[in-house]
């Protein structure tokens, strides 16, 4: 593969981990290929890639968009992603504040449910 898509699954598996980029290459089919190094290539070897912010402020703005869209699917992944981001469980909150002011409280208020729940997950797994 290229340089951008290389650089992409380096960045991939610094936030996500490895565990969580093995399973979704072993999952990946001739179908969604073209869609995983779409992504590969764009979001995680360009705009996570990118220094011009922090990892901490890239996954803030992430959840926050995620949770504004409505699109709460990967929230749970983007709140795990957080103990390679240093965003903190504050700065998660703040994040979803923000949502909750410009886009809605109900929208918080499902983000913050999935990343209270995800952040149990993680807790139980850590003992």
């Amino acid at each position: 593969m290229d340089e951008l898509y290389e650089q992409g699954m380096k960045t991939r598996r610094s936030v996500l981990g490895d565990a969580h980029v093995d399973r979704a290459e072993a999952n990946k089919t001739a179908f969604d290929e073209p869609f995983q190094t779409l992504i590969t290539r764009s979001a995680w070897g360009t705009v996570w890639a990118s220094d011009a912010i922090s990892q901490r402020e890239r996954s803030m703005l992430t959840l926050a968009l995620l949770a504004a869209t409505g699109n709460f699917e990967e929230i749970p992944m983007h709140i795990r992603a957080t103990a390679r981001t240093g965003a903190s469980k504050q700065d998660v909150l703040e994040a979803f504040q923000h949502v909750a002011i410009y886009a809605g409280v109900p929208r918080a208020n499902h983000a913050l449910k999935l990343a209270k729940a995800t952040y149990a997950e993680m807790e139980a797994a850590a003992e």
